[in-house]
């Protein structure tokens, strides 16, 4: 399965010590203690960052064909700051050569693996140009695309290939962002966590949410999955609840069933939410909210690409779009845990167990057509 064709090194802020991270990254070892591989295309230099994540990366038994190496190549890194409670508080990136050496020619290279995935991910760090390219391709081959949007000021590269894009994984100040890109105006402005009530509830978080998330919709892209840290994720479709299934109808199984599929599907029933319903054909918004689970914090950095990681394997075992989303959360509650990106290990019957939790609590938060 391609994955952003990104790989970012992060580099913690204690003297000389170099932590695997980066939006992409996190996602692929997600994927892998998860049980589904990946195939990454990406950029890196010939020096000791570089050659830490090769090491690891092979070591996972993975291929390495679609990492471009040489000696004129920096490895993209990002120095982070966190507060005492794990929170990121600063960040300063250096990742021009992703831009630079992840070319639409170097993607093309890999049609075959494109061909063959269940699903792409692109992340915002790839230009545009070569966004445009792995979109085209991925549609060429009816693959579906996740658009990871990485960060608020690239999250508007989204605007040249939205009508591409069947999934995006927006966090609040992203979603703000992609939506002023996508409608040409600045009209939406991002919501400040102190400016909330203590006791503001979902349904009215959403109503501020709403307008920025209706031009993603109506811009082409099918699911947007709006991250709210603490408060959870809002999963929106633009086709009512019945297009969750018809989206998997043609998404390719790239494997057989496997160990995951079986642990969440006994926990998070289908016919819970994705039975019959009165909604008629055609533009039909519906919005479920997904709480997110107690945790005690480690470190926050991993937790949003761990939940793309987990609802990406979710996906590829062949559980459903909304049980993909519960596996997603149980496995950023498990990195929020601990002080790397990623967790060690992933225990399957804990995520599953986790997964049944937040299924059985979510809801559905707001339905109307669209039209």
């Amino acid at each position: 399965m391609p994955l952003p064709p990104f790989l970012l090194l992060l580099k913690a802020p204690r003297l000389n010590e170099f932590i695997l991270g980066g939006v992409a990254r996190n996602i692929a070892e997600c994927l892998l203690k998860l049980g589904t591989k990946s195939f990454m295309i990406s950029a890196l230099g010939c020096d000791l960052p570089g050659d830490l994540l090769l090491e690891q990366w092979r070591s996972a038994g993975l291929l390495t064909e679609g990492i471009q190496r040489g000696l004129d190549i920096t490895t993209a890194s990002v120095c982070n700051m966190f507060d005492i409670n794990g929170d990121l508080t600063a960040g300063v990136a250096s990742v021009e050569s992703i831009e630079k050496y992840v070319t639409p020619q170097w993607i093309q290279q890999f049609k075959s693996i494109v061909h063959s995935a269940p699903v792409m991910m692109v992340d915002a760090n790839l230009s545009p140009e070569a966004l445009k390219a792995s979109c085209r391709m991925a549609a060429d081959f009816d693959v579906p695309v996740w658009f990871e949007p990485v960060s608020v000021t690239k999250s508007e590269r989204v605007a040249a290939i939205a009508n591409y894009i069947t999934f995006a994984s927006p966090n609040e100040h992203e979603l703000i962002a992609m939506a002023n890109s996508l409608s040409r105006k600045n009209k939406f402005r991002p919501i400040e966590r102190d400016q909330r009530k203590m006791n503001a509830s979902i349904e009215s978080l959403f109503k501020e949410l709403k307008p920025a998330i209706l031009v993603l919709l109506q811009k082409g892209i099918k699911y947007v999955l709006v991250t709210l840290g603490p408060d959870g994720a809002f999963l929106c479709s633009g086709s009512g609840p019945s297009g969750l299934r018809e989206c998997l109808s043609s998404t390719k199984s790239f494997d057989k069933k496997r160990e995951i599929f079986d642990k969440v599907s006994n926990r998070c029933p289908t016919h819970q939410y994705l039975g019959p319903t009165p909604y008629k054909k055609g533009s039909q918004l519906f919005v479920m909210h997904f709480p997110a689970l107690p945790a005690t914090v480690g470190r926050v950095s991993g937790a949003g690409d761990c939940l793309v990681g987990g609802m990406l394997a979710s996906l590829c075992s062949g559980l459903d779009v909304m049980q993909s989303v519960a596996v997603g959360v149980a496995a950023a509650k498990t990195a929020i845990e601990v002080k790397t990106n990623v967790p060690d290990k992933y225990d399957l019957t804990t995520v599953a167990d986790d997964a049944g939790a937040v299924y059985s609590a979510a809801k559905v938060v707001f339905q109307e057509s669209m039209l």
